[in-house]
């Protein structure tokens, strides 16, 4: 049975505090006043199989002509743009989520891995990057020897 436990994190709580904090905005005024708002920030998974580091970023509606990856010292970089394609004059939203504009996301990189490596995928909205990972960052069991 898998334990659902996390180490408690200061910055999770702060997440946890602004999330809070923009629902009562929310429900205070109808609408967002987030900073989500003016900066579009995809949501993204990374784990780890197979010896490779799998980064998945959700982008529906942007072109992967639009999507920019760099690879740098220990910095792996997504950058891109949603545009908004037609906009009516005068069209008032009921609702309104989705957000258009440039954004970017850096994920840190475990130290010796090879850019020149690092492959990419775009499927359904979603982009997939394939990380491999060098053999000192493989996760290692450390064996417990008792006295």
């Amino acid at each position: 049975m898998a334990s659902d436990t996390q180490s408690w994190s200061p910055f999770r709580e702060l997440d946890r505090f602004r999330r809070d904090f923009d629902d009562v905005f929310d429900r205070f005024l109808g609408r967002r006043f987030s900073r989500q708002e003016q900066t579009p920030h995809p949501p993204l998974e990374s784990y780890v199989e197979s010896g490779n580091l799998v980064v998945r970023a959700d982008l529906p509606g942007v072109d992967p002509k639009d999507v920019e990856i760099t690879a740098s010292g220990d910095q792996l970089t997504i950058r891109g743009k949603r545009e908004q394609k037609h906009e009516e004059k005068g069209r008032d939203f009921m609702h309104r989520e989705v957000v258009y504009g440039s954004f970017e996301r850096v994920i840190k990189l475990p130290g010796g891995v090879n850019p020149d490596q690092i492959s990419a995928s775009y499927n359904n909205g979603v982009l997939e990057l394939i990380v491999p990972l060098p053999e000192q960052s493989h996760p290692r069991r450390v064996p417990i020897h008792s006295r």
